[in-house]
C-alpha cells in the first residue's frame, strides 16, 4: 500500500499538466448542464411512498387536498360581508384565480360559486340552489335574502361564512402537474388580493402552495445569505492564512466540485428540492476543511524540502488514504438517507452523495496540481512554527494545549468524570426532544410571519385550515347498482364517527360529512321542522333524502364529501391547528371512532386517513422510524471502513464512540433551542455522523503518525497532533461558526436560521468531542494498532532523501529527520 501510493502521487504529479487539463474539460463538460438545472418543489414527492396515510392520500387525493389555497376576506370596520361592495370583491377574485395556470378549474368554492348551494322546500320538492345568482346583489332587498340563504346553507354557514358575518373564505385547488409553478400561483394570488385591498377590507391567505411560494420568495434572499457566508469564509481564510495559496486552493477547488455537483442533476434533469439547499453549503464547508487539513500538511512537508512540486508529491502520498477515508465518511452519511422512501430525499442523496464522491478528485488530486503550481507561502515559517506565534497562531496554540493536557496525565480522570456526567445529561435531553411541528402554522417561517399570522387569523373566524380525513371506501366502486355514499350504511357510518369525534378527549372543532347534507334535505322534505332534522334510519329513507339533495345537481358540489360516481365519501375532521400534540389528540380521537364502528362493513371500508394532518403525521413517522436506522447504517458502514482502514475495531470504535455521542448532544441542544426534530433536521442530524468522522480520522491519524515520531510517548503523540492537525480542525470548525452564525439574524426564513444554529451546533460540537474526548480514549486505551508501521493511514515519510534532492534549493534551518512532524516537534 505504502509503494502505491507513492507511485501514484508520483504518478499525478509528474504529469500535473496533462491531469490539469483533464480537471478542466470535465469541468466544462458539466457546466454545460447547469442551464438545465431545476430548483423547485414537488409535494408527492416530499410524501413517503410506504406510509398507509399517503397511500389513501393517492387512492382518493380530493379529500383533504393538501394543495388548496385558503382566502379569508374579512371587513376590517367590523360590519357584515353582505354589501355590494364586499361581494363584488368575492365575484372579482374567484373569477380572477380561475385563470391561474394549474389551477383544478372543477375545485374553486366560495359564496359567488355555483357550488355554495343552499335547499328549499318547493312544490315540486327540495330544490337546491346557488346562493348567489349571475350577479352580485346590490340592493338591500337582495343583500338581506342572501345572509337568508346562507343561514339555510349548513355547508356555507359553517365553512364559508364566519360566525360574527364579518368573514368569508375563497377555497382552490391545484393540480400538480407541469402547469403548476408555485412561484407564479404565489405571485398571482398575491396581485389580486393587494388590488381588492383597502381600507375596509383585508385579506388572509393560506395552504401549501402558498407556504412553498414564501420559500420561493425567500429563495432569492438566502443566496444573498450564503453569498455572505462565502464571504465570510473567504475573509477569514485571509486572515487566517494571510498568503495567496492558502486562500486560492480552498475556493477553487470547492467550486470545481460545486459545478460537478450542480452540473450533474442538470444533465440528469433531476429537480432539487429548495429547502435542501442548504445542504450544498454544507458540502461546501467540508470541501474547505478537507482543502484546509491537506494544505496544512503542505505546508509543513514544504517547511523541510523547500520544493512544492515535491512537497505537493510527498503530501499526496501522506494525505491520501486519511483523505479518502474522511471524504468517504461524508458519502456514506449521504447516501443512506436515500434509505427512507422519500423520493425527494432519494434524489438529493443522489445529488449530495455525488457531489461528496466529487470531493476526491478535487479535494486529494486537484488540490495537489494546484499547490504544485501556486507560490509558495512568504510566512511558512509563521504558520507552521519556524518563526515565533503571533495573534491567532498563537492563541490557537495555547487554546489546544490547554485541551491536550486534559487528554492524559491524572487530568484524564477528571475530565473522563466530567465528560460521563455531561454525556449521561445529553442523553436525558434527547430523549426528550420533540418531533413534528410545534407551532400554529409552519416552523419554517416565523411566529410573526405573514403566512402565520394569516393562519391564525383564519383559524379564529373558522373552523380551522387543517383537516383529518377518515375515508368511507366503496368496496365496490364500478357497481353503478349501488352508490355507497348515499347508502343507509354511510348515513350511520358518517353519524357515528362523527359523535364519537365531537365527543371525544379530543374533540374536532367541527366535522362534516354527506350525511350532514342528507339530514338537510330530510328536513327540508318533511316541512322543514328541525324535529325532522335526524333521518329516519332506513334505506328507503336515507336514499330518497340522498337523491333528494343530488338531484339535478353536479357531483362537483359535494366534491369535499364524496366522489363523482358517489361511491367513495369521508368524514372531515376540523383542528384549530397542526401542532403535534393536536395530530397525536387528532389521531387518536379518528382511532377510536373507527375503532367504535370497524373497518369492514358490507359494501364500505373505513380507512384511516388524509388530510393535512394524516400527511403532516405521515412526515413525522418518517423520522420516528428511519432517524436512528439511518444513523445506525452510516455507523455500520464507517464502522466497516474505519476497521479495514486501521486494521483494528478498537479504532473504529475510537472514531463512533465522539461521534455517535455528538449526535445526542446535537439532539439535546435541539431540545433546549426549542428545535423539532422533522425530516430537514434528521438530514442534517445524519450528516454529522460524517462531520464528526472527518475530524476524528485526521486526529487519530495524526496521532499514529506521532506515535513512532515521538519515540512510542504517547503523552507528546498527542500534543503534537493536536497543536497540528487539531490546530486545522479548530480552524475549519472556527471560520464555519463565522460564517453561518449571521444566518439566524439575517434570514426571514425560520427553517435557515435554524439549520444555522444546528450547523453551528454541529461543527462546535465535533470540534470539541474530537479535540477532547477522542485523544482521552486513546491515552485511556493506548491502542496497539497505533504501534504497528504498516497502517494505510498514519504512515510516516522519509523526509530526508526528499531534502538531499531539492534540487539546489536551500535546505531548511532545523534538521531533517525521519518524519516532517518529528522535526516540528523537535524545534
Amino acid at each position: 500500500m505504502d509503494n502505491f501510493r507513492f507511485r501514484l502521487a508520483a504518478w499525478i504529479v509528474n504529469r500535473r499538466k496533462s491531469v490539469g487539463i483533464f480537471f478542466i474539460l470535465v469541468t466544462l463538460a458539466f457546466a454545460a448542464g447547469l442551464p438545465r438545472l431545476d430548483i423547485r418543489t414537488i409535494f408527492a414527492d416530499l410524501l413517503p411512498a410506504d406510509d398507509p396515510f399517503v397511500q389513501t392520500y393517492h387512492d382518493h387525493p380530493n379529500f383533504g387536498d393538501p394543495l388548496t389555497v385558503t382566502i379569508m376576506l374579512k371587513r376590517t370596520d367590523g360590519q357584515k360581508i353582505y354589501n355590494a361592495d364586499t361581494l363584488q370583491k368575492v365575484w372579482t377574485l374567484t373569477r380572477d384565480v380561475d385563470l391561474i395556470p394549474g389551477i383544478d378549474h372543477d375545485r374553486i368554492l366560495s359564496i359567488t360559486t355555483e357550488k355554495a348551494t343552499y335547499a328549499e322546500a318547493t312544490a315540486d320538492g327540495i330544490q337546491m340552489q346557488p346562493l348567489m345568482g349571475n350577479e352580485v346583489p346590490t340592493d338591500a332587498k337582495d343583500l338581506a335574502d342572501l345572509e337568508r340563504k346562507v343561514e339555510r346553507s349548513p355547508v356555507a354557514r359553517a365553512f364559508l361564512v364566519s360566525a360574527d358575518q364579518t368573514a368569508t373564505l375563497l377555497r382552490l385547488s391545484f393540480r400538480e402537474d407541469d402547469q403548476l409553478d408555485y412561484a407564479k400561483v404565489f405571485a398571482s394570488i398575491g396581485d389580486l388580493t393587494r388590488a381588492a385591498t383597502d381600507d375596509k377590507h383585508a385579506f388572509s391567505i393560506v395552504g401549501q402552495p402558498i407556504l412553498t411560494g414564501w420559500v420561493y420568495k425567500l429563495q432569492k434572499q438566502t443566496y444573498m445569505i450564503f453569498g455572505v457566508t462565502l464571504t465570510l469564509l473567504v475573509l477569514a481564510l485571509a486572515f487566517y492564512m494571510r498568503n495567496v495559496t492558502g486562500i486560492v486552493v480552498p475556493i477553487v477547488c470547492s467550486f470545481v466540485a460545486a459545478i460537478w455537483g450542480f452540473g450533474m442533476v442538470g444533465w440528469l434533469r433531476s429537480p432539487i428540492e429548495p429547502l435542501l439547499m442548504v445542504v450544498p453549503l454544507l458540502l461546501v464547508a467540508r470541501s474547505f476543511s478537507h482543502c484546509i487539513q491537506y494544505t496544512e500538511r503542505y505546508y509543513e512537508i514544504y517547511a523541510h524540502v523547500r520544493n512544492r512540486v515535491k512537497a505537493s508529491e510527498m503530501t499526496l502520498a501522506v494525505m491520501m488514504a486519511p483523505s479518502v477515508l474522511g471524504i468517504m465518511t461524508d458519502v456514506i452519511a449521504i447516501f443512506v438517507i436515500g434509505v427512507a422512501p422519500i423520493p425527494a430525499m432519494r434524489r438529493f442523496a443522489l445529488f449530495c452523495g455525488m457531489w461528496a464522491v466529487y470531493l476526491i478528485p478535487t479535494g486529494v488530486m486537484l488540490i495537489a496540481i494546484l499547490l504544485s503550481y501556486l507560490p509558495p507561502p512568504k510566512n511558512i515559517d509563521a504558520i507552521v512554527g519556524g518563526a515565533p506565534k503571533k495573534g491567532i497562531h498563537r492563541l490557537q496554540e495555547v487554546l489546544l494545549l490547554g485541551m491536550a493536557k486534559l487528554t492524559y496525565g491524572t487530568r484524564a480522570q477528571i475530565t473522563l468524570i466530567v465528560l460521563t456526567a455531561v454525556t449521561t445529561a445529553a442523553i436525558v435531553l434527547a430523549g426528550r426532544i420533540a418531533i413534528g411541528n410545534p407551532v400554529e402554522g409552519s416552523n419554517l417561517l416565523w411566529a410573526k410571519s405573514e403566512f402565520n399570522t394569516a393562519v391564525r387569523e383564519i383559524n379564529d373566524h373558522f373552523p380551522g385550515v387543517n383537516s383529518l380525513e377518515i375515508i368511507l371506501e366503496s368496496k365496490d366502486p364500478e357497481n353503478a347498482q349501488i352508490r355507497a355514499a348515499r347508502t343507509l350504511e354511510a348515513y350511520q357510518l358518517s353519524k357515528s364517527i362523527q359523535r364519537a369525534a365531537e365527543s371525544g378527549p379530543f374533540p374536532a372543532r367541527v366535522t362534516r360529512s354527506f350525511s350532514d347534507v342528507v339530514d338537510e334535505g330530510n328536513r327540508l322534505y318533511s316541512g322543514g321542522y328541525p324535529g325532522w332534522l335526524p333521518v329516519d334510519p332506513s334505506d328507503k329513507s336515507v336514499g330518497a333524502a340522498a337523491t333528494a339533495v343530488a338531484f339535478g345537481q353536479n357531483p362537483l358540489n359535494f366534491a369535499d364529501m364524496t366522489d363523482f360516481h358517489y361511491q367513495h365519501s369521508t368524514v372531515s375532521l376540523f383542528y384549530r391547528d397542526n401542532k403535534q400534540a393536536t395530530v397525536d389528540g387528532a389521531l387518536e380521537t379518528a382511532r377510536n371512532a373507527v375503532a367504535a364502528v370497524g373497518v369492514e362493513h358490507e359494501h364500505i371500508r373505513v380507512r384511516l386517513a388524509s388530510g393535512t394532518i394524516a400527511l403532516q403525521q405521515a412526515m413525522n413517522s418518517v423520522v420516528e422510524r428511519y432517524h436512528w436506522i439511518l444513523v445506525g447504517l452510516c455507523c455500520a458502514a464507517i464502522f466497516l471502513i474505519a476497521t479495514y482502514a486501521y486494521r483494528s475495531a478498537v479504532a473504529a470504535i475510537i472514531l463512533l464512540v465522539p461521534t455517535l455521542l455528538a449526535n445526542f448532544y446535537l439532539l439535546a441542544t435541539m431540545h433546549l433551542m426549542g428545535i423539532g426534530l422533522d425530516i430537514n433536521s434528521v438530514l442534517v442530524t445524519v450528516l454529522g455522523v460524517g462531520v464528526g468522522i472527518d475530524y476524528g480520522i485526521y486526529l487519530l491519524s495524526r496521532i499514529c503518525e506521532e506515535y513512532h515520531a515521538q519515540g512510542q510517548d504517547w503523552d507528546k503523540a498527542i500534543t503534537v497532533s493536536m497543536t497540528t492537525t487539531g490546530k486545522a480542525i479548530m480552524f475549519t470548525a472556527s471560520i464555519m461558526l463565522v460564517g453561518i452564525l449571521p444566518w439566524y439574524f439575517l434570514s426571514d426564513l425560520k427553517f435557515m436560521a435554524d439549520m444555522g444554529l444546528l450547523l453551528a451546533a454541529i461543527m462546535l460540537i465535533n470540534m470539541v468531542l474530537a479535540l477532547i474526548m477522542l485523544p482521552l480514549l486513546v491515552w485511556l486505551i493506548k491502542p496497539k494498532f497505533a504501534t504497528r508501521t504498516d497502517l494505510m493511514i498514519g504512515e510516516g515519510i522519509d523526509l530526508s532523501k526528499y531534502v538531499a534532492e531539492s534540487s539546489g534549493d536551500s535546505l531548511h534551518p532545523m534538521d531533517a529527520g525521519k518524519d516532517g512532524s518529528a522535526l516540528l516537534a523537535n524545534k
